[in-house]
């Protein structure tokens, strides 16, 4: 009995090994044939249709000198089609050491598997060949030091100059790279993680981070609700916290933490203000984190900590509708996620229009229609630059490479724009229910365009037609531009603005005569944007003189001041040398390099300067920039 026990068991190891070495042939020769299977989202290589993550578990070291993570990633697995033997994970420059399973005794064992090909943009599927559909995966790996979601900055880069730095930006398909997970916004999952990291520096995540913890026995964190792989996030270095209110903190640089405190004192307000409107916020604390000047974006709403450029701190709250950008985002994005890349505007278009609606309960109409205006005149002239056939909120057909069809910047204003009227048809209080109804139904869901028509249809234009014709509605999702009968905002504050701004750029009223002393942020922006490509040298040099705007702690108002001047030839070059040196952040970067490397006499400044601020930028920044150089 012993002989034939052990004969036997031989047998099955010598069957299961035959068996993972023909299914990773099988995957092998199913790839090199070119054959795939159809699934809803072209940038992910993922089988979520046959398999789902249902939990993730993190257990990982920071090496800031190798400028690495490593360790493993714990799968909890929801198998859908109950013959499938594969499971496919999307991975970008990780090293993939080995892979083992949960077996239904609690042991763990190796696995075979196989990596794809490497795609620039997508990286390589993992394919994991398994002898039956075990419960949990794990995959040990380590990332590349040119991981496209993290930023390692040398102290020499932070405020303080003592310790190094380090983030993530998971958005959009950035996750892959330093976690092997389905890294498509149709698949959600909680997640739970142990952070290793050097002595002195604190760990933050995208989850419930604890103020009073110190990180003996790694820095651990849980995410209760369910999110997609683009809200996973870390950072980690010398970062203190200070309180906001019963359910908010802010976490910075120590020498940043007080003047982002006193910025983002209004957090709470803008919290009950968006709750009276849409519903409770569902994620128990909106803590945030204002990071080095190098992170590319305005903000990024992983749930439970923002991550917040310092771009937004002006000392007077005047930028603070970031703020409830990304707060927005707690409702349409993290709560209701579009199903893929394609739906984007179900994410970024709800959420500007939801972010109006909270300016205007805090600040006030009129600072809401000043900022409506400006949002709204901003998308009309970005139509100019962008191709009709990439001006539509949506495609029919089968899903695709959102960069094919759409413009990711326009989708924002046009979405808000289709939305207000909707409102506009509806009244108010008919749409806010409706709103609100969207988000409580489909909460904790990734959604489509089709499904949001379906609703719209069902919940408001079935019973009122005559809000919106399906000829319209078409034209709003499907056509280029934004629909002639569109209502544009009209601030009175803008109108009697224009006439000063006209009459100053004909030369009849002297620069000292414009009011600009008394003009709050969003009246500099329009102007800015509407004397850009007009004024003279001249008078941006009087600007400039009367009301210091190349010096100017506002960075959206600088900005805009540094691009009109390259584009009329007045000399900033030592400002915007120190803007450029210090700011990371997208909007910002990529136009100004754009706009000097159009001006023959600012070309090689240009380079110059890049050259010497290209390793302060994130490398989202940089792959932007780069391409600009390459034109």
């Amino acid at each position: 009995m012993l002989f034939c026990s052990a004969l036997q068991t031989n047998i099955e190891k010598i069957t299961m090994q035959i068996k993972k070495t023909l299914s990773a042939f099988v995957l092998s020769a199913l790839m090199s044939l070119g054959v795939t299977v159809a699934h809803a989202d072209p940038l992910s290589y993922a089988r979520y249709d046959q398999v789902r993550t249902s939990d993730l578990y993190l257990d990982l070291k920071a090496d800031f000198g190798r400028k690495t993570l490593s360790g493993y990633a714990e799968l909890t697995l929801n198998w859908i089609d109950k013959t499938s033997r594969t499971l496919v994970l999307d991975t970008k420059e990780l090293t993939i050491s080995r892979v083992q399973v949960l077996n239904p005794d609690g042991r763990w064992t190796s696995t075979s598997y196989m990596l794809d090909k490497f795609d620039l943009q997508k990286g390589r599927a993992l394919r994991i060949a398994l002898p039956f559909q075990p419960q949990k995966v794990r995959v040990y790996y380590r990332t590349a030091p040119s991981a496209a979601a993290l930023q390692w900055m040398a102290p020499a880069q932070t405020m303080s100059g003592k310790r190094p730095f380090m983030f993530s930006q998971s958005q959009d398909i950035n996750a892959r790279s330093w976690a092997p997970v389905q890294d498509t916004p149709a698949v959600r999952f909680t997640y739970s993680a142990r952070i290793d990291a050097p002595t002195g520096l604190r760990v933050l995540m995208s989850a419930d981070n604890d103020p009073a913890a110190t990180g003996k026995g790694g820095w651990k964190f849980k995410m209760a609700q369910p999110i997609p792989s683009y809200l996973l996030a870390i950072a980690i270095g010398e970062i203190d916290v200070r309180q906001l209110g019963p359910r908010s903190a802010v976490y910075a640089e120590p020498a940043r933490i007080e003047a982002a405190a006193s910025e983002l004192a209004d957090t709470e307000k803008m919290i009950e203000a968006a709750e009276s409107l849409y519903g409770p916020y569902r994620w128990e604390r909106y803590d945030m984190i204002v990071l080095p000047p190098s992170f590319p974006y305005g903000g990024m709403e992983n749930p439970r900590l923002t991550f917040l450029t310092p771009t937004m701190i002006a000392g007077d709250k005047s930028l603070v509708d970031l703020i409830a950008h990304e707060l927005a985002h707690s409702w349409s994005g993290n709560l209701v996620t579009n199903a893929s890349w394609k739906y984007m505007w179900l994410n970024e278009g709800f959420t500007t229009y939801v972010t109006t609606r909270i300016v205007e309960k805090i600040y006030g109409a009129e600072i809401a229609e000043m900022n409506l205006q400006v949002e709204q005149e901003e998308a009309l002239a970005s139509l100019a630059t962008i191709p009709a056939a990439k001006q539509a909120l949506a495609t029919r057909g089968p899903d695709v490479d959102p960069s094919a069809y759409s413009d990711g910047s326009l989708i924002y204003p046009k979405g808000a724009w289709f939305l207000r009227t909707l409102e506009q048809r509806a009244g108010r209080e008919t749409f806010d229910a409706f709103l609100r109804g969207w988000f409580d139904s489909h909460a904790f869901k990734s959604a489509t365009t089709d499904e949001f028509v379906d609703y719209l249809k069902k919940n408001l234009l079935d019973a009122h037609p005559e809000y919106m014709a399906q000829v319209e509605l078409d034209e709003w999702l499907y056509g280029a531009g934004i629909p002639a009968n569109a209502v544009r905002a009209a601030s009175p504050r803008l109108a009697a603005l224009d006439e000063q701004r006209n009459s100053w750029l004909r030369g009849e009223l002297p620069t000292a005569d414009l009011n600009g002393k008394g003009w709050i942020a969003l009246e500099w922006m329009h102007f800015l944007n509407d004397i850009d490509g007009k004024a003279t040298a001249a008078q941006l040099r009087d600007l400039d003189q009367n009301f210091g705007l190349a010096k100017s702690g506002n960075n959206e108002i600088a900005f805009r001041f540094y691009l009109a001047s390259v584009k009329a030839g007045y000399d900033v070059r030592e400002p915007l040398n120190k803007f450029l040196m210090s700011v990371g952040r997208q909007k910002f970067v990529v136009p100004l390099y754009t706009a000097l490397l159009k001006q023959p006499a600012q070309a090689a400044w240009a380079r110059s300067v890049y050259a010497k601020a290209r390793d302060h930028y994130h490398p989202v920044t940089q792959a932007s920039v780069d391409k600009q150089f390459k034109k």
